[in-house]
């Protein structure tokens, strides 16, 4: 029960801006959006609720000390949470160090999960240290086993009672973890500190200017017909703007055109004569409709064009994981409640290739919105050859919450994980660059119009999580299902 509030208090906290997401553009009444959002969040909660009933079962049987394996059964449920049901691995615990970038380092090793495992450390071992206990080791009278019943709720096991009031812990027992972690905690500071500062990688590879195009188009008016003539001007014109302070690459946010690329042939060879005349690769946002035989639309992409300088498509990227209520609802049938919901959500289609695209005689690669969150999707791309990342983003939904905010960090936590330069372009904002540190180099701010121009890296370089993946974290799903058995073995 306490695992299940504490998941219910956090989703609450972090994801509380999807009632709004729902409630203005989903056309739901207030208190539909909240029990939309509260049936998400309940999901999400039980997660927790795992992670303490696991440890309740195993300091049952091992005693308090073992609330040490809590950073490997938290990690285990993070995976989980990445993983079941297509997955919603936002606001993972690891990310909470993403601006502390001595400690983020070791996501170059272990990924996000590798932070998240050293932050539950932490907690784990404060936790024992601030348990029951003496200066030294008492002495305790052990009697014939006998049946123990938990009080909790739990089933009778066999186990030994001894005398005395309660178990009691010596200082190495009670501190020894503790004195651990921190060490720990100091040897990743120290070689974090000295990998950021030394920022070999900011050296290699060919540079190379990019220019971001922050157009700040409420979402009201991209969906107005009446705007869209000059929606699509403004991004015309702050893409001139870029290319006069110097830009070689321009970047357009998630569904920047306010017509469908393939579609709208007079508007799309703006664009394409642009690219031609400045020699410049565009890389935009747009859908994409997928025609049956009979020439009518069968299937929808959000999609990522890219436009080589001589003004051809260079490459398609369809994106691959969609936004639950967002691109798609989830279990139509349970949320039939949601109706006006189900209807006004575009039922996109998932793309089923991590495509690369050429940029200069180099391959990059592009996160479409939330797919950033996807540590492993990511790690595909640069598997493949991406040197570049890049991610565009349609943050309007969001509002003046700080669903933007935390959308960024957890986007800057993939170029510190795969080693690359990360170029992210978003609508409303946070548009920036951040190098393979984690530093930011330059962003924009929320709700205003802005092109970022700076200088980025192709690189072919490699982390350690690049080339394992997520080791620690299944290491973590095998180390928990070990302690269930042996803690079921003992009970019985």
């Amino acid at each position: 029960m306490l695992g299940l509030v504490t998941g219910v208090v956090y989703f609450s906290g972090t994801l509380y801006w999807i009632t709004r997401v729902m409630v203005l553009y989903g056309d739901l009444q207030p208190w539909v959006a909240v029990l939309v959002n509260g049936a998400l969040i309940a999901y999400l909660a039980l997660f927790p609720a795992v992670f303490a009933l696991v440890m309740r079962r195993v300091v049952i049987v091992h005693g308090r000390p073992a609330l040490m394996a809590a950073p490997f059964v938290w990690v285990a449920t993070e995976l989980g949470r990445t993983h079941l049901f297509t997955g919603f691995p936002w606001v993972l615990l690891g990310y909470s160090q993403t601006t502390v970038l001595p400690i983020a380092q070791l996501a170059s090793l272990f990924g996000v999960y590798g932070v998240s495992m050293l932050v539950a450390a932490m907690s784990a071992a404060l936790a024992v240290a601030a348990g029951t206990g003496t200066a030294k080791a008492v002495p305790h009278v052990p009697v014939p086993d006998v049946p123990v019943p938990d009080v909790s709720g739990g089933p009778t096991y066999v186990g030994r009672r001894f005398s005395g009031a309660g178990i009691h812990f010596s200082g190495a027992e009670r501190f020894g973890p503790l004195v651990v972690v921190i060490a720990i905690l100091i040897a990743v500071a120290v070689w974090g500190s000295r990998r950021a500062a030394g920022a070999e990688w900011t050296r290699r590879g060919e540079a190379i200017r990019v220019g971001l195009i922050q157009g700040n188009v409420d979402q009201a008016e991209k969906v107005d017909v009446t705007r869209a003539g000059a929606i699509f001007q403004d991004y015309l014109r702050l893409t001139r703007q870029a290319i006069r302070e110097g830009a070689e690459f321009i970047l357009w946010p998630e569904s920047s055109t306010p017509f469908l690329f393939e579609e709208d042939r007079v508007s799309a060879a703006q664009v394409r004569t642009l690219a031609r005349q400045a020699r410049v690769p565009i890389l935009l946002g747009s859908d994409q409709i997928e025609r049956g035989p009979d020439g009518l639309a069968a299937r929808y992409f959000n999609s990522a064009f890219l436009v080589r300088p001589d003004g051809t498509t260079g490459g398609v990227y369809r994106k691959m994981h969609l936004v639950p209520f967002g691109e798609y609802v989830p279990l139509k049938r349970v949320f039939f409640f949601a109706a006006p919901l189900v209807e006004a959500v575009s039922d996109f289609s998932a793309g089923e290739t991590a495509a690369l695209l050429p940029v200069g005689g180099h391959t990059i690669s592009t996160a479409i919105c939330y797919e950033v969150v996807y540590p492993d999707l990511v790690r595909r791309f640069v598997a493949g050859g991406s040197e570049m990342l890049t991610t565009m983003t349609n943050d309007a939904w969001f509002g003046a919450t700080s669903a933007p905010y935390q959308h960024f960090e957890q986007a800057s936590m993939r170029a510190i994980e795969e080693g690359r330069y990360m170029i992210r372009s978003a609508n409303t904002g946070i548009s920036g660059i951040v190098d393979p540190y984690g530093r930011v180099l330059a962003r924009t701010a929320i709700f205003q119009p802005a092109v970022l121009v700076g200088e980025a890296r192709f690189l072919q370089t490699s982390t350690y999580y690049a080339r394992h993946g997520d080791i620690l974290a299944y290491a973590s799903v095998v180390a928990t299902a070990a302690l269930l058995v042996v803690a079921r073995r003992r009970v019985q």
